[in-house]
C-alpha cells in the first residue's frame, strides 16, 4: 500500500489522480489532499476518500469546508501552513504536486525536505526554480517523476540509456486550437475557441497555454532540469494526433518514442505505481485506425510564446520566472476578457524587456521575482486595455 498526498486534488490532474487511486485500493491510499476554491467538489473528495488531513489554500475557507464536512473524521487546515502539513505528513510516501503555477513551490519543496517522493505535474516548480528543485531532491535522496505526458514519454524513453548517449530530446505538441487558423486571424479569437482543445482536456489555464504553446514552452525549460539536457539538445516538433507523447534520439540515430492513446490516467499511473505498470482504464492504441502521423516544425511567430520561453532559458534565473508570471497574469487578463489573444504574447514580451535578469539562489527570491513579474505584467496588460 501506498500512502498519497495530493496537492490539488480538485483539478484535471488531481482528479484522474483520484480515479487512480478508485480504481487500486488495494494498492494505493489518500493520506492528504488540498484544494482551492472549489470547495464543494473538495468536499465531496473528502467524503469518497477519507484523508486524515484536509488544507485549503486559504484560511478563510476553513469554516465553509468544515460546514461540508460536518460528521467526517478528517483535520482541516488552510493557508500555506496547511499545505506544508498535507505534504510532510508521517505516512506520507509520495506528494502529487498538481497545485497549477508558483504556487505549488513551498509545499512541494517542504515535501522533498521531509523525503517524501514526487509525482511532479506543477510544471512551473522546475521553470522558477530548476536548480534549487533539483539541488533538494539530491540532497534528500528522494525521486522525483514526471507526470506531464511528454516528461513521462521521455523518462520511459531514457530508462535503461546512458544520459551521454542522448543526442536530443524531442518534445511533441499538439498545436493546439489554432494549428490551422491564419495568424492574421488570432488576434480575433475568444476565449471559447482558445479553450477548445483538439486533443486534452484540461483546466483553462493549461488550456489556453496549450494554445499560445506557452505551455510547450515550459515544457522544454522542464526538460532541461529532469533530464540535466542542455537547451540546444530540445527540441518541439508539433504532432496534431498527440499519439506520440514524445522521442528520445540517440548518438546512433535510432529514436526511441512513447505512446498511447491521449489520457492523463497513463503517465499519472506510471508515476505513482513505478516500477510496475497497473490497469489505468485507458483505450488501447489501435494504430490501424490512423492514416498516418504527422509532424511540423513550430512557426515562432505565429506562436511567439514559444520563442519567449527558449528566450529566457538562455538568460540568468530570474528571467524564467518572471516570464512564468506574465504569462499567469496574462491569461488571467485573457480570461477575463481584458485583452486579446494576440496580447498574451506581447505582455509577456513586454514583462521580460523590463527585467534585468540575475542570478537566484533561495525560494524566497523566486517568490520575489515572482512577485514583480506579476506586479509589472499586471500594469502592462492595463496599459493594453487603454
Amino acid at each position: 500500500m501506498k500512502n498519497i498526498t495530493i496537492l490539488g486534488s480538485t483539478g484535471s490532474i488531481g482528479v484522474s489522480t483520484l480515479e487512480i487511486v478508485d480504481a487500486h485500493p488495494d494498492r494505493l491510499r489518500i493520506i492528504a489532499m488540498t484544494a482551492g476554491k472549489n470547495l464543494e467538489l473538495f468536499a465531496r473528495q473528502i467524503r469518497k476518500f477519507k484523508p486524515r488531513i484536509a488544507a485549503v489554500a486559504s484560511a478563510e475557507d476553513i469554516l465553509p469546508l468544515k460546514e461540508l464536512c460536518s460528521g467526517l473524521d478528517v483535520t482541516i487546515l488552510g493557508g500555506i501552513e496547511g499545505l506544508i502539513a498535507a505534504a510532510t505528513a508521517d505516512e506520507v510516501e509520495m506528494v502529487v504536486a498538481a497545485i497549477v503555477g508558483a504556487a505549488g513551490l513551498i509545499p512541494t519543496a517542504a515535501a522533498i525536505r521531509a523525503r517524501k517522493d514526487i509525482a511532479l505535474a506543477n510544471k512551473e516548480i522546475l521553470v522558477t526554480a530548476g536548480q534549487i528543485f533539483i539541488n533538494l531532491v539530491t540532497e534528500y535522496g528522494v525521486k522525483l517523476f514526471p507526470v506531464d505526458s511528454e516528461h513521462s514519454a521521455i523518462f520511459q524513453s531514457i530508462e535503461g540509456h546512458r544520459n551521454e548517449d542522448i543526442q536530443k530530446i524531442i518534445l511533441t505538441a499538439s498545436g493546439g486550437p489554432f494549428l490551422n487558423t491564419p495568424k492574421s486571424e488570432l488576434a480575433n479569437v475568444t476565449v471559447r475557441d482558445a479553450l477548445n482543445h483538439p486533443n486534452w482536456n484540461m483546466g483553462k489555464k493549461i488550456t489556453i497555454d496549450s494554445a499560445t504553446m506557452m505551455n510547450k514552452g515550459l515544457e522544454v525549460i522542464e526538460a532541461r532540469w529532469l533530464f540535466n539536457t542542455p537547451p540546444e539538445k530540445i527540441e518541439v516538433n508539433i504532432h496534431p494526433q498527440s499519439i506520440i507523447h514524445s522521442m528520445v534520439e540517440y548518438v546512433d540515430g535510432c529514436v526511441i518514442a512513447q505512446l498511447g492513446t491521449p489520457d492523463m490516467k497513463a503517465p499519472i499511473a506510471y508515476a505513482l505505481a513505478y516500477p510496475e505498470r497497473i490497469k489505468t482504464g485507458v483505450k488501447p492504441l489501435d494504430l490501424t485506425k490512423f492514416s498516418g502521423l504527422t509532424f511540423i516544425t513550430p512557426d515562432f511567430e505565429k506562436f511567439p510564446c514559444l520563442e519567449l520561453a527558449y528566450m529566457a532559458m538562455s538568460m540568468k534565473e530570474s528571467m524564467p520566472v518572471v516570464m512564468n508570471a506574465a504569462n499567469e497574469i496574462a491569461v488571467a487578463a485573457f480570461l477575463e476578457g481584458r485583452i486579446g489573444f494576440m496580447q498574451i504574447a506581447d505582455s509577456i514580451k513586454k514583462t521580460m524587456e523590463s527585467h534585468e535578469s540575475h542570478e537566484i539562489f533561495t525560494i524566497e527570491e523566486v517568490l520575489k521575482a515572482d512577485q514583480w513579474g506579476r506586479d509589472t505584467a499586471h500594469d502592462i496588460c492595463l496599459e493594453l486595455v487603454n
